[in-house]
């Protein structure tokens, strides 16, 4: 896909993060499944226990994703009361953009740039999950998502010549590329897609995360 064809609906996008996002629209990424590794990356954002810590769970997702919405409203609260909140497991969240890529990069650097601003990796999780739980009723192609990001920026207290430098920053972009291309070197084809311990675990239900995990604490 080139990079006239990619929808940049929601802001003037600089020459660079505009051909970023026509070759993650060109990945052609599917909606679920997909396997890779798991080991700890740089610019990892994680939850629960400390590095090192006896399990370590990575989900690689998207914003954009129908089913890490799914994931989100029907595990994440009792699988997080369960495991992250009493310090179990590390959870790693590591970003894979599915369409429309742009809205999920845009959001995924406004995460980052959040974060940044407050000195606190939950401002990141945030923009994270206030996407996830906001746009279960739209789909890849629909109106909504810029005016989600909007809303959220807002939320935030961005000026919208911040929102602007902050999804138009060039290093950003890079660092994010070399993050979905480390994803797809290990295999990662879809999202969302879980490892417990380097392992991919096919159910990602709760119970099915939850039997691996355990697996694990037990040894």
């Amino acid at each position: 896909m080139s990079a006239s064809r990619t929808p940049f609906r929601f802001v003037a996008m600089s020459r660079r993060a505009a051909i970023t996002g026509a070759a993650l629209a060109a990945m052609a990424l599917s909606a679920c499944g997909g396997s890779g590794g798991a080991g700890p990356a740089e610019g990892d954002m994680a939850k629960g226990a400390a590095e090192g810590a006896k399990v370590t769970v990575v989900e690689y997702a998207s914003v954009t994703c129908v089913g890490c919405a799914a994931w989100q409203r029907d595990v994440w609260p009792e699988f997080k009361k369960k495991y992250v909140d009493t310090n179990q497991v590390r959870y790693v969240f590591r970003e894979f953009p599915t369409p429309p890529q742009d809205v999920a990069v845009a959001g995924f650097l406004l995460g980052r740039c959040a974060a940044a601003k407050s000195g606190n990796s939950e401002d990141y999780f945030r923009v994270v999950e206030d996407m996830l739980t906001s746009h279960p009723g739209l789909t890849p192609g629909q109106p909504g998502f810029p005016e989600m990001l909007q809303r959220i920026r807002t939320g935030l207290g961005f000026s919208q010549e911040e929102y602007l430098a902050c999804v138009t920053d060039e290093a950003a972009i890079a660092a994010m590329e070399e993050r979905i291309r480390a994803g797809q070197a290990a295999g990662v084809s879809g999202t969302p897609t879980f490892f417990v311990n380097d392992k991919v675990v096919a159910d990602r239900s709760l119970e099915g995360l939850s039997a691996a995990i355990d697996a694990e604490l037990a040894k």
